[in-house]
């Protein structure tokens, strides 16, 4: 029997037409998808854009702003341009702020007279103020804010009388330049300030009206004397109460902290 003879085959070599065909196709589908994306409505744009501009350019409906809910009356602008050398008394204002503070000083001279003897307070006054100068050597210890249980008494008499007054009550502390660094205060600030706390803290217990007082403490910086000296350094340890005759009595300190004063040494 005669052998059949096995027919070639012949090999493809077109096949990667087909891949190709496929990746160009798909290409295509690619940038039209991209080209549709990113195509812009140059009409609907246009009319975003004037809309944006119109909107921005329209002034305002109202005026003023609409409040919501109870409001009060504006309160007065502040004029910053206003310094304190600026702050002026007319003649009668004057005279009855300088017949008002020789009233209160009367009354605190009267009062402390015990320790004005001794050197130990020292009231002065202007036509805006009066102030009470008490050296802390009656009221602390060294390094303390702790009011001593003697310096309770005159305090407590003082502060009857500021009581009965309607006018603010700021109460200063300073000290000498001696550095102080200890667990409670770091340093004069914070010993001044203490002490000035501590006076308003009586005074509030007192009677003394909490909201017509400041406690301000003044360090090392406000020396009456000299730091060079141990009576230099004395005087400038020191508390001071400052009864001010308005609430713009406090900037004319500023300009003038002697103020022309009078009164017992």
């Amino acid at each position: 029997m005669a052998r059949r003879k096995r027919q070639e085959t012949h090999e493809n070599h077109e096949r990667w037409l087909v891949s190709y065909a496929d990746f160009i196709t798909l290409l295509f589908a690619f940038f039209v998808v991209m080209y549709s994306i990113s195509s812009v409505n140059e009409g609907k744009y246009r009319v975003l854009s004037d809309t944006l501009v119109s909107a921005f350019r329209t002034p305002p409906k109202s005026p003023t702003p609409i409040s919501i809910g109870e409001t009060s009356s504006a309160p007065r602008a502040i004029d910053r341009s206003t310094t304190p050398s600026q702050i002026k008394l007319t003649p009668a204002t004057s005279t009855s702020a300088a017949e008002g503070m020789k009233r209160i000083s009367t009354k605190v001279e009267a009062s402390l007279h015990g320790l004005i003897a001794q050197d130990l307070v020292k009231v002065t006054r202007n036509k805006l103020w009066v102030k009470v100068e008490m050296d802390t050597s009656m009221l602390f210890g060294s390094g303390s804010a702790r009011l001593q249980s003697q310096a309770r008494l005159p305090l407590e008499e003082l502060a009857l009388e500021l009581s009965q007054l309607p006018n603010h009550v700021e109460i200063e502390g300073h000290t000498d330049n001696r550095p102080i660094k200890t667990a409670a205060f770091r340093s004069n600030w914070e010993l001044s300030a203490a002490r000035a706390a501590s006076v308003v803290h009586l005074f509030s217990e007192t009677g003394v009206a909490p909201e017509r007082m400041a406690a301000i403490g003044f360090g090392q910086h406000r020396p009456l004397d000299t730091n060079d000296t141990p009576a230099g350094r004395s005087r400038n340890r020191r508390v001071v109460i400052v009864i001010l005759a308005n609430k713009d009595a406090r900037r004319m300190m500023e300009i003038d902290p002697t103020g022309q004063e009078s009164g017992q040494e």
